[in-house]
């Protein structure tokens, strides 16, 4: 057995510098990458300006695209009521924040939630909305749209087409879109295939 220790030990030896090796060589074309411009080690967020001159250079690209493709919307919509479906509008309103500080305005983001969950006789913490256990109050400054019994299929539609005339109460805010403007959509509640709950209505595609 001893005869073959040796073996085994150079086996090992060169099984780790190949190893070494092959990390080494994937450093080398990371770092190429980098210097290159082609490769973002950070995830940043549409307002944050970055050291470099790759974030800076995806910032302006994305000011231009910004410029060409028109105004940025949102619609979002929590569909459920009652402190059961706590997360429905949780969610909703840690989706406003992110966008918020995503560079998205204020004036183009419109709010649906029944808002009966943040100063609810079974929160323990009135006034308080958290999207997960350690999370922070994403309830502040989340405007209110359309709350309670405004929060409709009918108002939900009329708001995307930006029909005013069709919209019940509420802020009378709409989508004001033009040809060439993006619509960003999150709906939160429960739903199936082709159906999705909006408080006490149910819509169908």
């Amino acid at each position: 057995m001893t005869p073959r220790r040796p073996a085994m030990a150079a086996a090992w030896l060169c099984g780790l510098l190949l190893s070494l090796l092959a990390l080494t060589s994937a450093a080398s074309a990371a770092e190429a990458d980098g210097a290159e411009g082609n490769w973002e080690p950070l995830i940043r967020m549409p307002t944050e300006k970055g050291g470099d001159a790759a974030a800076a250079a995806a910032s302006t690209a994305a000011e231009e695209e910004e410029q060409e493709v028109g105004t940025k919307w949102a619609v979002l919509i929590a569909g459920s009521s009652g402190y059961g479906n706590y997360r429905h509008q949780a969610d909703v309103c840690h989706a406003y924040q992110i966008l918020r500080k995503g560079g998205l305005k204020e004036e183009n983001i419109v709010v649906f939630m029944y808002d009966d969950i943040a100063h609810n006789i079974l929160n323990p913490r009135p006034g308080v909305v958290i999207n997960h256990p350690k999370g922070e109050n994403v309830y502040p400054g989340v405007p209110k749209d359309y709350t309670g019994h405004e929060v409709t299929t009918e108002n939900f539609f009329a708001v995307l087409l930006g029909n005013k005339s069709a919209v019940t109460g509420g802020s009378k805010k709409v989508i004001d879109s033009k040809p060439n403007d993006h619509i960003f959509i999150y709906y939160s509640d429960h739903g199936g295939p082709g159906v999705l709950g909006v408080y006490l209505d149910i819509s169908h595609n």
